[in-house]
């Protein structure tokens, strides 16, 4: 037998593809041709798979090589499809029976000597493989915890190629994948730490019911940082559909956490203020990775200093925080990664970040709208709540119990609040507040009264409001309702939405 063919999957963004590997021996000078658009890390393949194969007592033909990777269309990178290479090649030399392997996935990087070391992505590498009807798939023993979290597909787990071909050839079993450890319990910041800010605590509390972005200005110390960091903190648990998001995600970029479960808390991502575009959105050479960006998907996404950050990074993330999505187009083709995320912007008033009124400060009135004008105005228009934090009083910071409300009761009311919200969108395929579009909340049913949006439509005709900013404070104003238990929103619940929206708010 000269021909033999095995399968693997590849991965283009989140989305994973069943690839057929086939190998083809033919006389002539001995080489090794690879085929289907592969990348860099595929073509070294050749390599690491000759010298497994040898190290591992099985022998490498010495002829003519040819291995395709059907759809050839499709781009294929990375080192996961070594195991299924090196498979093939011994099948098509008649080294290995592949009957065994009929309806098989494999996947795996091959070391030199023959182990088979884990790959990145392997959760939505063996999702995509049961979307497409497969049930069985091969995987390092690394990764098999991981594979484990998709139901209906068995898995199998081999340490090394050795292994593998001793099942192949002999019928000895695959052991068993390791059962997946408990999720360890990691301390996060909690509400209760935090002093004094009232006003900062009604933002977050706000902001976390609704889903809406938050800008935190203030003076250095007055615990924008720490108000921010807490957040997580009071946001519900993620869903199946949207845990198996987001940990497919960090699976990709090679980031899951050792236990092996899903993550279900949602992520928190705090880039230096030194990130370039390609780390904050996304990026690479071939086919982009997702960054940070992405990372925070269905969690909270923090730019601390905001106004350090390069300008074009900041714009950058203007299209991902109006679609949820990132598209990325590079030469060897697009990926798309989801992006929809809470964002969190802390900054000081001036560069120079001394604490308010103090007398060391000369910076002056040009140099602070300079230094607050590197957030452009088109981004802050996408953030939905705006406020500035107030120093801490020396009574708040050293009464015997400085601390305000915990995080477990901040949770529960904006669960609460969460819930009221998925009932009333769910038909129209919405589940909070700030996704809601502007033109639904502006018809019937859901138009509030002319009386209660007075105010509102003032400010519009004004021009202290943009089209985007009233829509905004209208999905606020459903966010304050739903905490306060109310159907809908009323003249109060409009005011106190435009004071967050415009930073009057006391």
């Amino acid at each position: 037998m000269s021909y033999a063919r095995v399968r693997c999957v590849g991965l283009v963004g989140v989305t994973g593809h069943v690839v057929q590997v086939e190998a083809d021996l033919a006389p002539g000078l001995p080489t090794v041709a690879i085929t289907g658009l592969p990348d860099t890390a595929l073509h070294e393949a050749r390599d690491r798979v000759r010298a497994a194969v040898v190290n591992s007592g099985r022998v490498w033909p010495n002829r003519r090589i040819t291995i395709n990777l059907l759809p050839a269309t499709l781009p294929k990178q990375g080192s996961g499809f070594d195991l299924a290479i090196a498979v093939a090649v011994l099948g098509s030399a008649g080294e290995l029976p592949l009957a065994p392997l009929d309806q098989v996935v494999l996947l795996g990087e091959l070391g030199l000597d023959g182990t088979v070391r884990p790959v990145r992505g392997a959760l939505p590498m063996v999702a995509a493989v049961a979307r497409t009807g497969h049930h069985r798939v091969i995987v390092p023993f690394g990764n098999a915890t991981e594979a484990g979290m998709i139901p209906g597909v068995r898995i199998h787990a081999v340490r090394t190629l050795r292994q593998l071909a001793d099942f192949l050839t002999d019928g000895i079993p695959l052991p068993d994948p390791p059962q997946a450890a408990s999720a360890s319990c990691t301390p996060t910041p909690d509400l209760a730490d935090l002093a004094g800010q009232g006003l900062g605590r009604r933002a977050l509390e706000v902001a976390a019911a609704g889903g809406h972005h938050l800008a935190l200005l203030g003076p250095p110390g007055a615990g924008k940082s720490m108000l921010a960091e807490r957040l997580p903190s009071v946001l519900p648990e993620l869903p199946d559909d949207a845990a198996m998001e987001v940990t497919s995600l960090h699976s990709i970029a090679g980031l899951l956490p050792p236990e092996g479960q899903l993550i279900r808390r949602p992520p928190f991502q705090a880039p230096h203020h030194t990130a370039t575009v390609s780390a904050l959105i996304g990026g690479g050479t071939g086919l982009a990775r997702p960054g940070a960006v992405s990372l925070a998907h269905r969690g909270v996404l923090l730019l601390d200093e905001a106004p350090e950050f390069n300008r074009n990074v900041l714009d950058a993330l203007r299209q991902p925080l109006e679609h949820g999505r990132v598209r990325l187009a590079r030469s060897r083709g697009t990926a798309e990664y989801p992006a929809r995320i809470q964002l969190v912007l802390a900054a000081n008033p001036c560069p120079c970040a001394k604490p308010s009124g103090d007398v060391s400060c000369d910076c002056t009135p040009l140099a602070r709208r300079r230094y607050l004008g590197r957030l452009s105005g088109p981004l802050l228009d996408r953030v939905d709540i705006q406020v500035t934090v107030r120093p801490v009083r020396a009574a708040e910071l050293t009464e015997e119990f400085a601390g305000g409300e915990p995080s477990a009761v901040v949770a529960a009311r904006v669960a609460t609040a969460r819930a009221a919200a998925v009932e009333r969108w769910s038909s129209l395929g919405r589940r909070s507040n700030a996704e809601m579009p502007g033109p639904v909340l502006r018809r019937p049913p859901w138009r509030l009264p002319g009386t209660d949006i007075r105010e509102l439509r003032a400010r519009l005709d004004r021009g202290s409001l943009s089209a985007r900013g009233f829509d905004r404070v209208l999905r606020l104003a459903w966010t304050i309702a739903d905490l306060d238990g109310r159907e809908r929103p009323d003249a109060e619940d409009i005011r106190e939405a435009i004071g967050l929206r415009t930073g009057e708010a006391l």
